[in-house]
């Protein structure tokens, strides 16, 4: 089977690296791929293809040049802007879900209301279409407080408030244009006391599977401090989220999602990414992403022990009844962000990146996420560039292992994080 595989990140590296895995696979196509995607020893073929994702036709018309069996669209921006409803009506295989459905990620307002509707537990909330009625909505919360973009931000567009003056300060940002259209409106929370967790369930419209949990680190620095990022490293599985909370999860969140989008006409077909706040009063959905993590997916496609387009070709032909329940290794992996100086701001572009070969020969998997190749150099193309990624039999050992793998490349203009899987190491440390 040929598979076209649309992105360029961590999290497309990661998925193309275990796609790649498969029995099932002739050729992988990657659009537009990135310079790690195809550097893997595989049994199939790999290819970059130049490719817009945003020209649906162009992306139909070469699925049927190739025989593409099964498209995996990787960012949310396609998703969003409805590219798996195009590809189907062409008869084209997609694991994605449609227009209606990536609305879930596409606006924080319409999960909100869904979770009314649905009897979803979350956080109590306003959502604004102007400045003065956001600036009178923060009188029914207290501090801190919560202010989100209604929009796609690259997972920036949060601010916790800690006061009135941090509220307003946000509320105007946004209405300003500070995350460009994402902040057209905007969703004031209530904010919510608790640890946060990730966690990820494959549906076909109609079925869900639980497909494992991690906790990602969004602060740029050391100890949670600093703005929101796109995730500067993570660990799965989150053991905070026990076997009897996953199970909550999916009875009180995901199970009602999928069956209220059903009877409303829009079914979701793909990967839901719950983000989750464990709660004095149980689980509570945060928000809801409809793509896998990044840097998430990198720490779950480590763990995963199956054939992972086998599976996904189960969920976009409605299949997934008839699945396996997913298969997770028990070791730990955990995945530290290597990031351009600059970033979450404007990061340093161009920087060269050396050693990564001698990060790998000690067992870590490095995957490129923001890359380049200029001439016979490897270098820094966007904010988040490598994340570099072990596992090991506890999540100490597991940053221990990456960290090393860390300390073997060469990337003078970028940082990373050096406390990813803190809490749950800690964790360990208490129990030993």
């Amino acid at each position: 089977m040929n598979v076209l595989l649309l992105g360029s990140g961590g999290r497309e590296h990661a998925l193309a690296w275990r796609l790649a895995q498969s029995p099932l696979l002739d050729t992988l196509f990657a659009a537009p791929g990135n310079p790690g995607i195809a550097d893997h020893a595989s049994p199939a073929e790999v290819h970059g293809v130049a490719l817009d994702p945003a020209d649906h036709p162009a992306v139909a018309a070469f699925c049927a040049t190739e025989n593409i069996g099964l498209v995996v669209i990787g960012p949310e921006g396609p998703l969003v802007a409805g590219l798996a409803d195009d590809l189907r009506a062409a008869g084209v295989a997609v694991f994605g879900p449609g227009k209606a459905a990536a609305r879930l990620e596409g606006s924080k307002g319409f999960t909100k209301a869904l979770c009314d509707r649905a009897g979803i537990p979350t956080a109590a909330y306003r959502r604004c279409t102007s400045l003065d009625q956001a600036l009178a909505a923060l009188g029914s919360f207290g501090f801190p407080v919560v202010v989100k973009a209604d929009g796609l931000a690259a997972g920036k567009g949060v601010i916790i408030a800690a006061d009135a003056a941090e509220a307003e300060a946000a509320c105007r940002l946004m209405f300003d244009g500070g995350f460009g259209a994402a902040g057209a409106e905007v969703v004031i929370e209530e904010f919510l006391e608790g640890e946060e967790v990730s966690f990820f369930a494959l549906t076909d419209g109609a079925t869900a599977l639980a497909f494992g949990s991690a906790q990602d680190h969004k602060r740029v620095g050391d100890g949670d401090v600093g703005p929101n990022t796109g995730g500067m490293g993570a660990y799965s599985p989150a053991k905070v989220l026990t076997a009897d909370l996953e199970a909550q999860v999916m009875a009180g969140i995901v199970a009602p999602t999928v069956a209220t989008l059903a009877a409303e006409g829009m079914p979701c077909s793909g990967v839901l990414f719950a983000g989750l706040m464990l709660t004095a009063q149980g689980p509570k959905l945060i928000e809801y992403n409809v793509r896998f993590g990044d840097p998430e997916c990198q720490v779950l496609m480590m763990r995963f022990e199956g054939d992972l387009l086998a599976l996904l070709l189960a969920v976009a032909e409605g299949r997934l009844a008839d699945a396996a329940p997913p298969s997770f290794s028990a070791d730990p992996a955990l995945t530290v962000v290597m990031a351009a100086n600059g970033y979450p701001g404007t990061p340093a572009k161009g920087g060269t990146i050396a050693g990564v070969a001698a990060a790998e020969a000690g067992g870590a998997k490095v995957f490129h996420a923001g890359t380049a190749v200029d001439g016979d150099r490897l270098t820094a193309n966007g904010g988040r560039v490598l994340a570099v990624t072990a596992t090991a039999g506890s999540v100490a050992a597991a940053q221990a292992a990456a960290y090393r793998a860390v300390d073997a490349i060469d990337f003078e203009s970028g940082f990373c994080r050096r406390d990813i899987g803190w809490r749950e190491a800690a964790r360990e440390q208490a129990e030993n």
